[in-house]
């Protein structure tokens, strides 16, 4: 189908937005009345502008507080819509988008609404130009979808039809399922935005919250399909009031705006996501030294050396880490995902425009392809056959026993060995502050990861805003009972075949630590902190008294996790022991042990954590 943004969407002057958005590959734009306004550029030059850069101007925008007034007001707006027409002439526009009345002044009068409507969908006719009326979610008498099309139709007029925002329906609750009783002809333009669920006033709501399809909680895609079973065949267009996006790169966003929509679009056809991981297959982390250490005394052992790179394999259970002397900070900087199929995982990641990294190999090095996430991590699809570039300290045989296991798509229960660490559970990353939302529709689209809720957590200088997404869905987000039930077997028995990760975003004050961390699952946790309690203390974040005082009076646990420094959660299905290392260079490590079904990943305990961070405790390596 064919898109469009309105330059409202992304930052920047008229015509830096009209490059970004050609450049992004959307068809059409609707120009946002303000935006030409502050231009210094005439109508003519933009209308040219936009020809060259092959967009078509799909919409003018907005009209507003016209219909249902007094008759002498009416006289002035028909004036006032005229000096439009002549602008959008020059433009080169001929859709014109008319609000519903937001004025005092306005009368709750439907014939009234109406009759003055036709008269300006006649003055417009004479112009070649169409009106597609909208309601308002905060509209002073219209405010619902399906009375702006009942006064539509009783202006019967062909220059009038209507405009469905899906803001404005599914953020008053309103039932979308009547948009297929609207001729597909009347309905002249769509546009669309998602919104996290906020309690606020809606109008606030919309100015400041929007966001694309699919970084929201609103059901776009549902209401994308009653427009089509309408017979809608009118641009797909976004129009998204978001403050973030007002201040971010303008190329950024729009590129943005085009991936949501084409993951949109793949949402609509119901074709099954052909990129979604089975597992980690590893984590490289960049390291000048200080790294080794660590794994060593969280029990992994060096298991290989690659044969034509400075990057040693350590591996214990099913977990494997990669570090790479190439770094001198250390850093989380690649995740090797388990795929079915690598290579349609890279041609998928690439339709939804996602950067595919350059990487030198020598000739005998499995054929990796890598693309980069929004925060710069690198994602590869791995098939077994990368094992096979490391040989082994001594006997290369341990590698590949080390990573038969591991294959991609393999269903290997995982044992229990008291003491040791069995594999990967979730990897956590920071976000740049305005990339948030981008991060959660990238994972979401291009890896086929399932959102949560989003959560804001107290951080002693600011806050923490924090989003879990995972391979298989969880109560909440889309899940059936069943798959619920099955993400939390697959956690009580340690399996691996599931990915999780967790987004952060530090705001208000927080943005200076932007710390990265891989979660490694054991299945008994107070055996490792027994072993690293007695062996390597220093390693382990102090955790306050004081948090042990209240978690006693919560939860009746066992003494023993006050002296280890082991924090815990619960649900309704299931308990959440953890514990944390210190930081080095941006990375430190958490032990996870989930009993039972446990889902979510020990947030209430993230400020605990936060706190023991930033309290100045010293730091490995430093």
């Amino acid at each position: 189908m064919r898109t469009s943004i309105a330059t409202v969407s992304v930052s920047g002057t008229l015509t830096e937005k009209l490059i970004a958005i050609a450049t992004a590959g959307f068809d059409g734009v609707e120009i946002f009345e303000n935006d030409l306004l502050v231009c210094p550029h005439p109508p003519e030059e933009i209308r040219a502008r936009a020809a060259d850069l092959g967009l078509g101007i799909d919409l003018y925008q907005p009209f507003r507080d016209f219909e249902a007034v007094p008759a002498a007001t009416l006289e002035a707006n028909l004036e006032r819509a005229e000096r439009k027409f002549r602008v959008m002439e020059r433009l080169g526009a001929d859709l014109l988008l008319v609000c519903s009345n937001v004025s005092p002044a306005s009368i709750g009068d439907d014939a009234l609404a109406a009759e003055q409507l036709r008269r300006l969908a006649e003055r417009a006719a004479e112009h070649g130009i169409r009106i597609a009326y909208e309601a308002l979610a905060w509209g002073r008498h219209v405010n619902e979808y399906l009375h702006a099309w009942r006064i539509v139709r009783m202006a019967d007029h062909p220059n009038l039809g209507t405009c469905l925002d899906s803001f404005h329906i599914l953020s008053r609750g309103s039932d979308p399922i009547g948009i297929e009783a609207i001729p597909g002809e009347k309905i002249f333009f769509l546009q669309l935005a998602d919104a996290p669920l906020l309690a606020m006033d809606v109008l606030q709501w919309s100015r400041h919250y929007r966001c694309f399809p699919g970084q929201g909680t609103l059901d776009v895609a549902g209401l994308v399909q009653h427009v089509l079973n309408a017979g809608y065949d009118g641009p797909l267009s976004l129009e998204v009031f978001n403050d973030h996006f007002r201040q971010a790169d303008t190329g950024r966003t729009a590129r943005d705006g085009m991936r949501s929509l084409i993951a949109l679009e793949q949402t609509l056809r119901g074709a099954a996501h052909p990129a979604v991981p089975t597992g980690f297959a590893f984590a490289e982390l960049a390291d000048a030294g200080s790294l080794s250490g660590v794994l060593s005394a969280l029990g992994f052992t060096r298991t290989g050396s690659h044969t034509s790179k400075p990057v040693e394999l350590w591996s214990q259970g099913e977990a494997r880490m990669l570090l790479n002397a190439t770094g001198a900070d250390p850093a989380l900087v690649a995740l090797g995902l388990d795929s079915p199929d690598p290579a349609r995982a890279v041609k998928h990641a690439e339709t939804l425009l996602a950067p595919v990294l350059p990487r030198e190999r020598a000739p005998q090095d499995a054929s990796l392809d890598a693309i980069a996430a929004p925060d710069g991590t690198a994602l590869f699809f791995c098939d077994t056959a990368w094992l096979g570039d490391f040989g082994a300290p001594g006997d290369s045989g341990a590698v590949e026993a080390a990573g038969a296991a591991g294959a991609a798509g393999a269903a290997v229960p995982i044992e229990a060995v008291p003491g040791q660490i069995t594999h990967i559970d979730h990897v956590a990353l920071t976000q740049p502050w305005h990339h948030f939302d981008e991060a959660a529709l990238f994972y979401g689209s291009v890896l086929g990861l399932h959102p949560q809720e989003s959560l804001e957590l107290p951080d002693p200088y600011g806050l923490l805003r924090s989003r879990a997404m995972s391979t298989t869905p969880v109560s909440g987000a889309g899940a059936t009972d069943e798959a619920a039930e099955a993400t939390g077997a697959a956690g009580a028995a340690g399996a691996a075949e599931q990915v999780r990760m967790v987004l952060n975003i530090a705001q208000v004050g927080a943005g200076d630590t932007p710390w990265q961390h891989v979660a490694l699952a054991s299945g008994d946790l107070l055996s490792v902190a027994r072993r690293l309690r007695a062996e390597h203390p220093e390693l382990l974040l102090p955790i306050p008294g004081n948090y042990y005082d209240d978690l006693e009076c919560r939860h009746d646990v066992d003494p023993e996790l006050r002296r280890l420094g082991v924090l815990y959660d619960r649900d309704e299905h299931g308990e959440f022991l953890h514990m944390y290392t210190v930081t080095v260079g941006r990375v430190f490590f958490e032990i996870v042990q989930r009993v039972g079904g446990y889902r979510g990943y020990g947030a209430v305990n993230a400020p605990i954590r936060l706190a023991a961070q930033h309290a100045g405790h010293p730091k490995m390596g430093q």
